[in-house]
Protein backbone atom coordinates (compact mmCIF):
# COMPACT_ATOMS: atom_id res chain seq x y z
CA UNK A 1 0.00 0.00 0.00
CA UNK A 2 1.50 3.54 -1.15
CA UNK A 3 2.12 6.06 1.51
CA UNK A 4 -1.16 8.57 1.62
CA UNK A 5 0.30 12.41 0.29
CA UNK A 6 -0.28 14.96 2.55
CA UNK A 7 -2.64 17.73 1.58
CA UNK A 8 -1.59 19.48 -1.73
CA UNK A 9 0.15 22.48 -1.13
CA UNK A 10 2.38 20.36 1.65
CA UNK A 11 3.67 18.06 -0.73
CA UNK A 12 7.03 19.95 -1.82
CA UNK A 13 7.46 20.55 1.98
CA UNK A 14 6.75 16.84 2.53
CA UNK A 15 9.51 15.59 -0.06
CA UNK A 16 12.10 17.87 0.91
CA UNK A 17 11.78 17.32 4.85
CA UNK A 18 9.51 14.68 5.86
CA UNK A 19 5.74 14.68 7.05
CA UNK A 20 6.50 16.06 10.44
CA UNK A 21 7.93 19.84 9.27
CA UNK A 22 5.32 19.70 6.54
CA UNK A 23 2.72 19.41 9.41
CA UNK A 24 4.34 21.84 11.07
CA UNK A 25 4.34 24.40 8.42
CA UNK A 26 0.98 24.17 7.80
CA UNK A 27 0.13 25.40 10.71
CA UNK A 28 2.58 28.66 10.68
CA UNK A 29 2.61 29.54 6.73
CA UNK A 30 5.13 32.27 7.57
CA UNK A 31 7.91 29.30 9.04
CA UNK A 32 6.92 27.14 5.70
CA UNK A 33 8.60 30.22 3.76
CA UNK A 34 11.35 30.50 6.12
CA UNK A 35 12.09 27.20 5.52
CA UNK A 36 11.93 27.05 2.28
CA UNK A 37 14.43 29.72 1.87
CA UNK A 38 16.61 28.19 3.93
CA UNK A 39 16.69 25.16 1.95
CA UNK A 40 17.07 27.00 -1.44
CA UNK A 41 20.45 29.02 -0.36
CA UNK A 42 21.83 25.70 0.99
CA UNK A 43 20.97 24.04 -2.51
CA UNK A 44 22.44 26.79 -4.43
CA UNK A 45 25.47 26.69 -2.11
CA UNK A 46 26.13 23.31 -3.58
CA UNK A 47 26.71 24.35 -6.70
CA UNK A 48 29.13 26.81 -5.86
CA UNK A 49 32.62 26.84 -6.68
CA UNK A 50 35.44 28.80 -5.40
CA UNK A 51 38.82 26.93 -5.61
CA UNK A 52 40.30 29.80 -8.63
CA UNK A 53 38.55 32.88 -6.67
CA UNK A 54 42.05 34.68 -5.51
CA UNK A 55 42.07 35.31 -1.97
CA UNK A 56 42.32 39.41 -2.92
CA UNK A 57 39.57 39.21 -4.62
CA UNK A 58 37.55 36.85 -2.29
CA UNK A 59 34.13 38.03 -0.95
CA UNK A 60 33.47 36.59 2.49
CA UNK A 61 31.29 36.73 5.84
CA UNK A 62 33.43 36.53 8.79
CA UNK A 63 30.45 35.22 11.99
CA UNK A 64 30.53 34.50 15.29
CA UNK A 65 28.08 32.90 17.67
CA UNK A 66 27.02 33.38 21.27
CA UNK A 67 25.48 30.26 22.77
CA UNK A 68 24.13 28.62 25.99
CA UNK A 69 26.69 26.41 26.30
CA UNK A 70 29.41 23.99 24.33
CA UNK A 71 26.44 20.96 23.04
CA UNK A 72 23.70 21.37 20.92
CA UNK A 73 22.89 18.01 20.86
CA UNK A 74 22.86 18.24 25.00
CA UNK A 75 19.97 20.83 24.68
CA UNK A 76 22.18 23.89 24.55
CA UNK A 77 20.82 26.84 22.19
CA UNK A 78 22.16 29.66 19.87
CA UNK A 79 21.68 33.27 21.95
CA UNK A 80 23.26 35.72 19.47
CA UNK A 81 24.60 35.76 15.73
CA UNK A 82 27.14 38.46 14.58
CA UNK A 83 28.60 39.14 10.95
CA UNK A 84 30.66 41.06 9.36
CA UNK A 85 31.78 41.25 5.20
CA UNK A 86 35.36 41.30 4.28
CA UNK A 87 36.30 41.94 0.89
CA UNK A 88 39.95 40.60 -0.11
CA UNK A 89 41.89 42.50 2.91
CA UNK A 90 39.16 44.84 4.16
CA UNK A 91 36.73 44.59 6.76
CA UNK A 92 33.21 46.48 5.87
CA UNK A 93 32.73 47.42 8.83
CA UNK A 94 29.34 49.24 7.92
CA UNK A 95 28.25 45.91 6.46
CA UNK A 96 27.27 43.66 9.62
CA UNK A 97 24.59 41.81 10.84
CA UNK A 98 23.70 41.21 14.70
CA UNK A 99 20.63 39.42 15.95
CA UNK A 100 19.96 37.69 19.44
CA UNK A 101 17.84 34.16 19.28
CA UNK A 102 15.32 33.24 21.83
CA UNK A 103 16.99 29.95 22.93
CA UNK A 104 13.51 29.21 24.37
CA UNK A 105 15.36 27.98 28.08
CA UNK A 106 17.07 29.12 30.55
CA UNK A 107 20.31 31.24 29.89
CA UNK A 108 22.98 30.53 32.74
CA UNK A 109 24.21 32.76 34.35
CA UNK A 110 27.75 32.68 33.53
CA UNK A 111 26.78 33.29 29.99
CA UNK A 112 25.25 35.97 30.80
CA UNK A 113 27.71 37.44 32.93
CA UNK A 114 30.15 36.68 29.92
CA UNK A 115 27.86 37.87 26.91
CA UNK A 116 25.81 40.29 28.21
CA UNK A 117 22.83 38.62 26.71
CA UNK A 118 20.05 38.20 29.96
CA UNK A 119 17.58 35.69 30.03
CA UNK A 120 14.82 38.77 29.37
CA UNK A 121 16.34 39.54 26.43
CA UNK A 122 16.37 36.38 24.98
CA UNK A 123 12.82 35.96 25.07
CA UNK A 124 11.95 39.06 23.17
CA UNK A 125 14.31 38.27 20.92
CA UNK A 126 13.56 36.41 16.83
CA UNK A 127 12.55 32.64 17.41
CA UNK A 128 15.49 30.83 15.46
CA UNK A 129 14.42 30.26 12.35
CA UNK A 130 13.76 34.08 11.65
CA UNK A 131 17.65 34.80 12.70
CA UNK A 132 18.94 32.23 10.78
CA UNK A 133 16.76 32.88 7.57
CA UNK A 134 18.09 36.85 7.93
CA UNK A 135 21.55 35.67 8.53
CA UNK A 136 21.60 33.45 5.51
CA UNK A 137 19.91 36.61 3.74
CA UNK A 138 22.89 38.74 5.04
CA UNK A 139 25.34 35.53 4.12
CA UNK A 140 24.55 34.88 0.65
CA UNK A 141 26.21 32.76 -1.00
CA UNK A 142 30.03 34.24 0.55
CA UNK A 143 32.28 31.67 1.96
CA UNK A 144 32.40 31.76 6.33
CA UNK A 145 35.09 32.44 8.22
CA UNK A 146 35.17 31.91 12.24
CA UNK A 147 37.49 31.09 14.74
CA UNK A 148 37.22 27.31 16.16
CA UNK A 149 34.68 26.41 13.78
CA UNK A 150 34.07 23.19 15.22
CA UNK A 151 31.68 24.90 17.92
CA UNK A 152 30.19 27.11 15.09
CA UNK A 153 29.28 24.60 12.73
CA UNK A 154 27.60 22.44 15.01
CA UNK A 155 25.21 24.81 16.17
CA UNK A 156 24.78 26.05 12.88
CA UNK A 157 23.81 22.72 11.71
CA UNK A 158 22.14 21.37 14.73
CA UNK A 159 19.78 24.75 14.01
CA UNK A 160 19.46 24.18 10.05
CA UNK A 161 18.25 20.72 10.57
CA UNK A 162 16.24 21.61 13.23
CA UNK A 163 14.27 24.63 11.56
CA UNK A 164 14.84 22.91 7.71
CA UNK A 165 16.17 20.02 7.69
CA UNK A 166 19.08 20.71 5.42
CA UNK A 167 22.66 20.68 6.65
CA UNK A 168 25.29 23.90 5.75
CA UNK A 169 26.84 23.79 2.36
CA UNK A 170 28.55 26.77 2.76
CA UNK A 171 32.87 27.12 2.76
CA UNK A 172 33.89 27.67 6.15
CA UNK A 173 37.35 28.57 6.96
CA UNK A 174 38.84 28.32 10.48
CA UNK A 175 41.21 30.77 11.56
CA UNK A 176 42.61 28.92 14.25
CA UNK A 177 43.83 26.45 11.83
CA UNK A 178 45.47 28.82 9.63
CA UNK A 179 47.28 29.87 13.02
CA UNK A 180 48.52 26.74 13.09
CA UNK A 181 49.25 26.54 9.72
CA UNK A 182 51.55 29.55 9.70
CA UNK A 183 53.04 29.29 13.32
CA UNK A 184 53.21 25.59 14.01
CA UNK A 185 56.01 26.07 16.60
CA UNK A 186 53.25 28.15 18.68
CA UNK A 187 51.44 26.72 21.67
CA UNK A 188 47.83 28.98 22.29
CA UNK A 189 45.99 29.75 19.34
CA UNK A 190 43.33 31.00 21.76
CA UNK A 191 41.47 34.63 19.49
CA UNK A 192 42.83 36.72 22.65
CA UNK A 193 46.41 35.54 22.28
CA UNK A 194 46.41 35.68 18.28
CA UNK A 195 44.77 39.03 18.47
CA UNK A 196 47.96 40.16 21.15
CA UNK A 197 50.42 38.81 18.84
CA UNK A 198 48.95 40.74 15.92
CA UNK A 199 48.72 43.66 17.69
CA UNK A 200 44.92 44.14 16.84
CA UNK A 201 43.04 46.04 19.47
CA UNK A 202 40.80 43.78 21.78
CA UNK A 203 37.74 46.22 23.29
CA UNK A 204 36.34 44.16 26.54
CA UNK A 205 33.40 45.38 25.96
CA UNK A 206 32.77 43.94 22.86
CA UNK A 207 34.79 40.70 23.47
CA UNK A 208 32.50 37.83 23.69
CA UNK A 209 29.68 39.91 21.76
CA UNK A 210 29.11 38.22 18.43
CA UNK A 211 29.53 40.84 16.43
CA UNK A 212 32.70 42.56 18.28
CA UNK A 213 34.47 38.81 18.05
CA UNK A 214 33.52 38.95 14.08
CA UNK A 215 35.27 42.21 13.37
CA UNK A 216 38.32 41.01 15.19
CA UNK A 217 38.12 37.96 13.96
CA UNK A 218 37.95 39.91 10.71
CA UNK A 219 41.04 42.08 10.99
CA UNK A 220 42.92 38.34 12.45
CA UNK A 221 41.87 37.28 9.04
CA UNK A 222 43.75 40.45 7.24
CA UNK A 223 46.99 39.52 8.84
CA UNK A 224 47.07 36.44 7.64
CA UNK A 225 46.32 37.79 3.83
CA UNK A 226 49.51 39.29 4.13
CA UNK A 227 51.74 36.48 5.43
CA UNK A 228 49.79 33.80 3.65
CA UNK A 229 50.96 36.17 0.33
CA UNK A 230 54.38 36.21 1.19
CA UNK A 231 53.99 31.99 0.74
CA UNK A 232 52.63 32.38 -2.62
CA UNK A 233 49.27 31.36 -1.58
CA UNK A 234 47.41 32.88 -4.00
CA UNK A 235 44.20 31.49 -3.95
CA UNK A 236 41.35 29.36 -1.72
CA UNK A 237 42.53 25.93 -3.88
CA UNK A 238 46.25 26.60 -2.59
CA UNK A 239 44.87 27.33 1.22
CA UNK A 240 42.78 24.16 0.84
CA UNK A 241 45.87 22.37 0.21
CA UNK A 242 48.05 23.68 2.67
CA UNK A 243 45.28 23.29 5.56
CA UNK A 244 44.37 19.79 4.25
CA UNK A 245 48.15 18.61 5.96
CA UNK A 246 46.58 20.03 9.03
CA UNK A 247 43.57 17.33 9.15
Amino acid sequence: MKEPKPPSGMWQLYKMGGITPAINSMFNPQNAQQMAFIRSIMKEQRQNSLYDVTLNDLHAVVFDLETTGFSPYNGDEIISIGAVVVEGRDVKSEETFYSNVNPKRNIPTVVEELTGITNKMGSEAPELIQALRRFLEFVQKRILIAHGTGHDKQFLNSALWKTSKTNLTHRVLDTMMIAKWLHPKRRDFGLDSLLDHYEISIDPAQRHHALGDSLMTANLWCKFMKEMENREVNNLGDLYAHLSHMA
